[in-house]
């Protein structure tokens, strides 16, 4: 028989699926539970907090989840002893703050949808009360965990651009999932929810920070809301695109965005979002009364439709980065330049051209997975997959976006906000420094 030296530490893998308790069953929440679902012998959904009676039930559902751990809010998981190993925080940004908070304080171990919260004072806190309680804690920053992420760091580890010097990042955010999300629904206000480079492309920076692999020091930003206004509506417009004369000749048009969908029969996201019943009925009832039928040019929205940002890192290299709503759907797409090579991806492919040899060489990380947890180009899996094993073994090495990584590039994201605001550079504390006003 085997034996175990007392004078090492080892990691005892759990021979019991991770409990999750998930708060918000929305798309996010709903989509990281079916982690559970495609792998049973590693984790199950134990209980659900959730105030909408569909989401709440049909998740419920799905999971087998025992009446009496099906809730309608926070306050109810919070009333009862700690009941599960972990739990996903899936609710709207504004939400975050008041469950991690309370959730670390009961020594559950955390999955944080990103953003953490809607201003930095709230997102000090949250990290706080992680590190305070040594909880599991991650964001999900789903970019660090995509096998292109993987390969594409391995490159640059290995030094084959030699030093980097500047990477140059787009984010082509899409024409009609800029009208979905951004000014129809729930990003679509800051005040209701948060500033576009936070709701959106806070996954940009971080992976931009993750890839530079120094601290950001300084950032300069401008962006504006140039398209989706009132003075932008064209002549003869209704506010609604059911009973709209110009209707067929509008890209951002509701009906070609979502009933078109419907009647190919693909009724998932966006779709989904409208109501919980995805007939053409049930959309159509939707978008003539709902907010997803509104005009782009009749919204309240105020959120950017367009920015860039500027950094600095300690190690004097730059990068820039560009959000724009007006593209088709496509993967972002990085430019890296090093002292020894170039690299081009599209969140797919990557090409490296060596100067040495003056040669180029591609690698495709396509997966071809079309499961839900494919998301993102598989880091909803990958996120998922590190969590539940970090979990499981006790192993926070599993966690790629931890408290004080998470803190930090969304300050980054703060930064830029106040820099794009107050049109000036702006230098950025260390993550000790911010921790230290808790």
């Amino acid at each position: 028989m085997a034996t175990i030296d007392l004078t090492k530490t080892y990691t005892i893998k759990s021979m019991k699926p991770v409990r999750l308790i998930i708060i918000g069953a929305g798309s996010r929440g709903a989509g990281y539970s079916t982690f559970a679902e495609a792998h049973p012998e590693k984790a199950e959904i134990a209980a659900v907090a959730e105030p909408r009676d569909h989401y709440r039930n049909t998740l419920a559902a799905t999971h087998h989840v025992a009446k009496e751990n099906v809730m309608h809010d926070l306050r109810e998981v919070l009333a009862r002893p700690r009941f599960a190993d972990a739990v996903i925080i899936a609710t709207q940004d504004a939400l975050h703050a008041e469950p991690a908070i309370a959730l670390a304080n009961k020594g559950y171990h955390i999955l944080l949808e990103k953003p953490m919260a809607p201003n930095l004072a709230d997102c000090c806190r949250i990290a706080e009360s992680a590190l305070r309680n040594r909880v599991l804690f991650a964001v999900c920053h789903v970019l660090r965990y995509t096998a292109y992420t993987r390969k594409l760091k391995e490159i640059v580890d290995a030094g084959a651009l030699g030093e980097i010097v500047n990477i140059q990042h787009l984010e082509p955010v899409g024409y009609w999932h800029q009208a979905h999300s951004f000014v129809r629904g729930n990003w679509r206000n800051e005040a209701e929810s948060s500033p576009m480079l936070l709701a959106k492309s806070c996954h940009d920076l971080d992976w931009i920070r993750y890839i530079m692999g120094s601290r950001c020091t300084a950032v300069s930003s401008f962006g504006t809301l140039k398209h989706f206004r009132k003075t932008e509506q064209p002549k003869g417009a209704s506010d609604r695109c059911v009973d709209c004369a110009v209707e067929p000749s509008c890209p951002y048009s509701a009906l070609r965005i979502y009933m078109s969908r419907v009647r190919r029969n693909e009724t998932c996201w966006p779709v989904s979002i409208l109501s919980p019943d995805v007939s053409e009925n049930g959309i159509m009832e939707a978008l003539r009364h709902g907010p997803y039928g509104r005009c782009v040019y009749a919204c309240d929205n105020d959120v950017v439709d367009n920015q860039v940002v500027n950094m600095q890192f300690e190690g004097k290299q730059t990068a820039s980065f560009t959000m724009t709503a007006f593209t088709e759907m496509a993967h972002r797409q990085t430019r890296i330049f090093g002292t020894r090579g170039q690299l081009t991806g599209d969140g797919r492919k990557i090409t490296v051209f060596d100067f040495l040899s003056d040669t180029s060489s591609t690698v495709d990380t396509e997966s071809g997975d079309g499961t839900l947890l494919s998301g993102h180009g598989g880091g909803d899996y990958g996120l998922m997959s590190g969590f539940i094993a970090a979990v499981a073994e006790n192993n926070p090495a599993r966690i790629l976006s931890g408290a004080t990584e998470s803190l930090e590039t969304h300050a980054m994201v703060f930064a830029a906000e106040q820099a794009r605001r107050e049109n000036r550079v702006v230098m950025l504390e260390t993550t000790d420094a911010l921790l230290k006003r808790i």
